[in-house]
């Protein structure tokens, strides 16, 4: 009876200072306003470092192509060409005052990232630069043959890993018809089509204030953030936002697919739509995966599947919210021979963590950790501009941060297990295998 109280006490002492954690911790305070245009501007000042961040996210990705890998390459090609600038003397134009220009396209979002010193000549022209490459890109015929070239060696590539092979086999299962099957990279076949006007047309459609947002962050105050997001964006049209982007449909049935590789290992995937950015049951899902297997060696996971039987290295699970419902995935690599058996225990864990969810020391490590390492995800500014982004792309609300900590200590097992039963069902998973038959 004695142990049992101590443990008792233990489990609410640890609790109680896990609050104390979470209400200790609070995010950047995050000023939000509209451009003349119609563009979201979201704005933290951060005055240490005589330097400032600007990442602007347009909706204007994969899953907004008519031909697969459109998104990508008008994304990709922005800094090739604008004017009389060609792609050396863009780069020049930032080297000269240190400015850090770049793009990345996904499934979601395209974006494009700025970093330049503070000082108002520096900053001035690599300002400058960017805006006319963000309005006026040229998309010079030369870029575009090039790049088609490289698109096309990445696909070649692909074709080499099964990774790459399961992927794609994955999110065709889950996605079908939905434009979330899309590959960012497009196919041979669609790259082959790309012509320089289907850039134009994506640019002029997509690229403009109501379908944009901005964040900065950095040693600028409310006045000159204003400025910058006028500047940057406010000679776009300010056009329309993208239509919403179509729901997505739960799976019928359990499905397998297998693909023959010549590897000495299988690439196994297994997953399901899942939740969107802004459910309610997103810190559910979190903390409790964390569990399962979102915390690398410490995860349910990797106790019974290392750790226990030695089938895989590392394995792992992860909810990918979406504008609509991402996927859940769980994935591992083992041996051809024992691929069968991983997969077997992969649902059998699954499955019991689903029925019994996390044991009370389980959470209170898990929401130890979490709520730790929360002021690392915060502790630079190219960390911050990374979470308000998210936060203004998926419009969650400006005290998404403030009250994180809290929200993680506040989950109980009851909602992790209703949380599951709700976004997952194990009876109706795709399952990737990539391997060799032997």
């Amino acid at each position: 009876m004695r142990n049992r109280y101590t443990r008792l006490t233990q489990l609410l002492l640890g609790s109680l200072l896990l609050l104390g954690t979470a209400l200790a911790q609070a995010g950047p305070a995050i000023q939000h306003w509209q451009t003349s245009n119609g563009t979201r501007v979201y704005y933290v000042p951060a005055p240490v470092l005589p330097m400032v961040d600007i990442r602007i996210i347009f909706d204007a990705a994969g899953a907004r192509d008519n031909i697969s890998g459109v998104a990508m390459m008008t994304n990709g090609l922005l800094e090739e060409g604008s004017g009389e600038m060609n792609a050396d003397a863009i780069a020049d134009a930032f080297a000269s005052v240190g400015a850090q220009f770049s793009s990345s396209s996904h499934r979601d979002m395209s974006v494009i990232s700025l970093r330049s010193l503070t000082q108002t000549e520096l900053l001035d022209k690599a300002v400058s630069t960017a805006t006319q490459l963000i309005s006026k890109p040229s998309f010079p015929e030369e870029s575009l043959e090039r790049e088609r070239k490289r698109m096309l060696i990445a696909l070649q590539g692909k074709k080499q890993s099964p990774g790459a092979i399961a992927s794609e086999a994955f999110f065709t299962a889950l996605y079908g018809d939905h434009p979330y099957a899309n590959e960012a990279t497009g196919t041979e076949e669609s790259v082959q089509q790309i012509t320089r006007q289907h850039l134009i047309d994506h640019h002029q459609h997509y690229y403009v204030g109501r379908n944009a947002i901005i964040a900065i962050v950095g040693a600028v105050d409310r006045q000159q953030a204003e400025q910058l997001a006028e500047t940057l964006l406010g000679n776009l049209p300010a056009g329309e936002a993208a239509q919403p982007i179509p729901e997505v449909e739960s799976l019928k049935q359990a499905e397998l697919v297998k693909k023959t590789f010549p590897s000495s290992q299988t690439h196994l995937l297994v997953g399901q739509p899942a939740a969107k950015r802004g459910n309610e049951d997103y810190f559910a899902l979190y903390v409790g995966n964390h569990i399962l297997g979102g915390s690398g060696l410490g995860s349910r996971l990797s106790d019974e599947i290392r750790e226990k039987r030695g089938l895989s290295y590392s394995t792992y699970s992860v909810f990918s919210p979406m504008r609509q419902r991402g996927p859940f995935r769980l994935g591992l690599q083992t041996r051809n021979d024992q691929a069968d058996e991983a997969l077997k225990i992969l649902m059998q864990t699954l499955e019991e963590f689903m029925a019994s969810g996390p044991t009370a020391e389980e959470l209170i490590a898990a929401k130890k950790n979490i709520i730790g390492s929360f002021a690392l995800n915060l502790d630079s500014n190219s960390k911050i501009i990374e979470s308000i982004a998210m936060i203004g792309f998926y419009q969650l609300p400006l005290d998404y941060l403030d009250t994180y900590t809290a929200k993680v200590d506040a989950i109980s097992t009851e909602q992790i297990k209703a949380a599951f039963k709700r976004h997952v069902q194990a009876d109706k998973m795709v399952t990737i295998m990539v391997g060799s038959e032997e």
